[in-house]
């Protein structure tokens, strides 16, 4: 089948970009894709190598048949429900450009709340460019790593995975952003660490293992379900940070994770347990709870709100 046939335009036709764009929305939009015309234009921009001045620019030209064929690949697997952000290959996370590939989960713009609440966290104790140490437990794509060590200039952080894939994509995008003060080890959480931390960082798997079913599909059938599966009831992981965590806190060191929905009161519930003090909570754009901030008890601060 040619691209024309693929969307239903005479084979004798020529589209222009503009009219391209439009089309890949059309379809989309049918499928019931939520953002149609914004996953057209990327689509469209990465199926011609451009960005969107550059698709502007060329709107009124048409599509030559390598750019037809191009464009129909991108789209067909945008309508199987693939995220954009696997079909181009990146992903912007706190306005830092990151590589995805299928070994991680895609960054969520959701979790720029852990980043805002760890730097915040940082900040109510000293200046930013004081020498830290961060450990990421969990690092994926190295994003919220990569993110903080943006802002902490003279910070230094070790991210830690299970997956060898992860690790390596990871250590890419340091490289590429020239971040290169981060290492990345092989380990469960922070089963591996040595020394001490002034910020350790997690947004580990949190969803209920029989609630994955229920996700949207390029969530349930893209993200890796390791990456997703927080067991019977999603809080597995917590209770494996708080193991290991209060060890690699310094004496004013915190702990920040992410929150899945309704799972405050029981992580910082575990936390308590495990000897650290829930200090604070900060909600994402939605209002709802979304990172969790703790302290090694002996700071001498309770929960604040």
């Amino acid at each position: 089948m040619t691209p024309q046939a693929a969307f239903g335009s005479p084979s004798t036709e020529a589209l222009t970009v503009a009219a391209a764009r439009r089309l890949v929305a059309k379809r989309l939009r049918a499928a019931g894709i939520e953002t149609p015309e914004l996953d057209a234009r990327v689509l469209i921009a990465h199926a011609l190598g451009s960005d969107h001045a550059g698709l502007a620019a060329a709107a009124g030209r048409s599509l030559d048949a390598t750019e037809w064929e191009a464009m129909t690949r991108l789209t067909e697997r945008r309508l199987r429900h693939e995220p954009v952000a696997r079909i181009v290959g990146v992903k912007e996370f706190w306005s830092l450009g990151l590589r995805v590939d299928s070994t991680t989960l895609v960054p969520r713009p959701e979790t720029e709340t852990l980043v805002e609440a760890a730097l915040a966290e940082i900040e109510s104790v000293g200046d930013r460019t004081r020498p830290l140490r961060i450990a990421d437990l969990g690092t994926g794509s190295g994003a919220v790593l990569l993110a903080l060590l943006s802002e902490l200039p003279n910070a230094f952080g070790v991210g830690t995975d299970t997956s060898f894939g992860a690790l390596q994509l990871a250590r890419r995008n340091a490289r590429h952003l020239r971040l290169g003060r981060a290492a990345f080890v092989v380990c469960d959480f922070g089963a591996a660490l040595g020394g001490t931390f002034d910020l350790v960082v997690a947004n580990p798997p949190y969803i209920a293992s029989d609630e994955i079913a229920t996700l949207a599909p390029e969530v349930r059938d893209y993200d890796p379900r390791v990456a997703l599966d927080g067991g019977p009831d999603g809080l597995d992981c917590y209770r494996a940070i708080a193991a290991t965590i209060p060890a690699l806190l310094k004496p004013a060191g915190a702990l920040v994770v992410e929150l899945g929905a309704g799972q405050a009161a029981t992580v910082g519930a575990l936390f308590s347990q495990a000897g650290l003090a829930p200090a604070s909570r900060r909600t994402d754009l939605a209002g709802a709870p979304r990172a969790l901030i703790a302290r090694r008890c002996d700071c001498g601060t309770g929960e604040r709100s």
